[in-house]
């Protein structure tokens, strides 16, 4: 096993950082890693916003919850869904682009452009020797993050990623089982296959809480999920992403 594959394989979400800000080097070699990515038909649909002023970086941390790590840490990055330069190619160029870039595929091109690169960033940095977290609760108030950052129309914040010199780490959380997560040849049809390895998680994610918190959670993933996913949140999100001009079509 490579020291890649170690990483990866390493990888947790930390909450606890240094509050010493990461070097213009690491941030840009965090960068330059992110732009390494793969990128659908060479579009490039997504930008980076580094947040480094305090006050930004307390408001940021109060939209997503209150979390701390948030304001405190090395650097917040917040990868952007980005079909503004698009728009601007197209003025450029003299060439009608606006149905393009206002359709679905496109608006799905940015997302998983930019997830892409921030995975990229996420590696890089922990190759590094630092933590990471991402957080998707900047998007509890999308109207008051663009309005900090200054985004322009076509482009919208997507997720933050925090970076940062751990102070605490955590324990690796087991992931869903290979053969539930990887189909070969068709997806699995069998309904009672998929329960019965859902229910071998399950027992296998209590007893990890059971161990982790000496008996004080021995809740299964299927009831976390279905309690989560029964709360409905950020439901504005298909108005907003339309206010912006992005998947209208």
């Amino acid at each position: 096993m490579n020291e890649v594959i170690e990483t990866i394989l390493n990888h947790r979400s930390l909450r606890h950082f240094e509050d010493m800000p990461l070097t213009e080097e690491q941030i840009k070699t965090i960068v330059s890693c992110a732009q390494s990515a793969s990128t659908s038909s060479f579009i490039q649909a997504y930008s980076i916003i580094g947040v480094k002023d305090k006050a930004k970086k307390k408001k940021l941390a109060e939209i997503a919850g209150n979390q701390e790590y948030v304001e405190i840490n090395g650097h917040f990055f917040i990868f952007c869904a980005d079909l503004n330069r698009h728009s601007i190619i197209g003025e450029m160029v003299q060439t009608d682009v606006t149905p393009s870039i206002e359709s679905t595929e496109k608006f799905m091109v940015a997302l998983i452009d930019a997830s892409l690169a921030a995975q990229n960033a996420a590696i890089a940095a922990e190759s590094m020797g630092l933590g990471i977290c991402y957080i998707g609760g900047i998007r509890n108030n999308l109207e008051e993050v663009k309005k900090l950052l200054k985004t322009p129309e076509r482009v919208i914040p997507l997720f933050g990623l925090t970076v940062g010199v751990p102070t605490k780490l955590t324990d690796i959380k087991p992931r869903l089982p290979f053969e539930h997560i990887y189909h070969e040849d068709e997806y699995e049809q069998d309904k009672q296959v998929y329960i019965s390895q859902l229910q071998k998680y399950d027992d296998f994610i209590s007893s990890y809480y059971d161990e982790r918190t000496e008996g004080k959670r021995k809740d299964r993933w299927s009831e976390q999920m279905a309690k989560m996913l029964d709360r409905k949140s950020r439901m504005y999100m298909k108005e907003f992403v339309q206010k912006n001009k992005l998947d209208l079509k």
